[in-house]
């Protein structure tokens, strides 16, 4: 995500006052800005609605401290575009704050940026699913199978060897930026446990450092301990 999110994002200070904060927006042409504290840590965001509502409304103070939503929900670079959307649609925002690892700000994603990235070419996102899904995390050659995307809709089709690899190439493939369905249409040859290694799956706790995985002294060369 951190390819889609606006770099150089604009911030004020809680102290800043409203007219100040107004001018900001229509300068740069949004439609909120984040409130940072001294260190570029997001503590909120002021948006056009609460300036019009504080406008209406007659109160509800005049900094952005007293104008912002807060706490600001933030977004991290590594994350995956549908994870950005979900939490923007749960949370009800249009745009979210980004953050390093130290919890300061470095960009901002927003609606918009995300609608972009599904304009992505339905070629380019075959090409992925081909050299990264079906090649270096099936092990296949790139024949195996048969990708075709048409909108973002991603329909695989052909044959694997086991099962359990159908769920691990439904969710590869929905996990490549630019897709917004995965159509199922693979066979398989035999049936196997429902918990195949999926080799690149952060969560598989028999991965290839596992203990079942390739560094494990113990294993004999080529497959798992009896």
């Amino acid at each position: 995500m951190g390819d889609l999110m606006t770099p150089t994002a604009v911030s004020v200070r809680p102290g800043t006052p409203f007219k100040e904060i107004a001018r900001v927006l229509d300068e740069y042409d949004i439609t909120a800005v984040v409130v940072a504290d001294d260190q570029d840590r997001p503590l909120g965001v002021v948006s056009e609605a609460d300036l019009l509502r504080r406008h209406t409304s007659g109160g509800g103070g005049n900094t952005a401290r007293e104008l912002m939503t807060s706490p600001a929900v933030v977004a991290e670079p590594g994350w995956q575009a549908v994870r950005a959307a979900r939490t923007m649609e749960e949370h009800r925002v249009k745009r979210l704050p980004v953050v390093d690892g130290e919890g300061r700000l470095v960009g901002v994603i927003s609606r918009s940026d995300l609608v972009r990235l599904f304009l992505r070419r339905d070629r380019a996102i075959q090409e992925e699913i081909l050299e990264d899904v079906i090649v270096r995390t099936l092990g296949l050659p790139p024949s195996a199978l048969t990708v075709e995307v048409a909108e973002g809709r991603v329909t695989l089709s052909g044959t694997v060897a086991a099962k359990s690899l159908i769920p691990v190439a439904v969710r590869w493939c929905g996990r490549v930026d630019g897709v917004v369905d995965v159509v199922n249409r693979l066979a398989f040859e035999r049936d196997d446990p429902d918990d195949p290694d999926d080799p690149d799956d952060p969560d598989d706790p028999d991965g290839p450092d596992g203990p079942d995985g390739p560094d494990d002294p113990g294993a004999p060369p080529g497959g798992h301990r009896a």
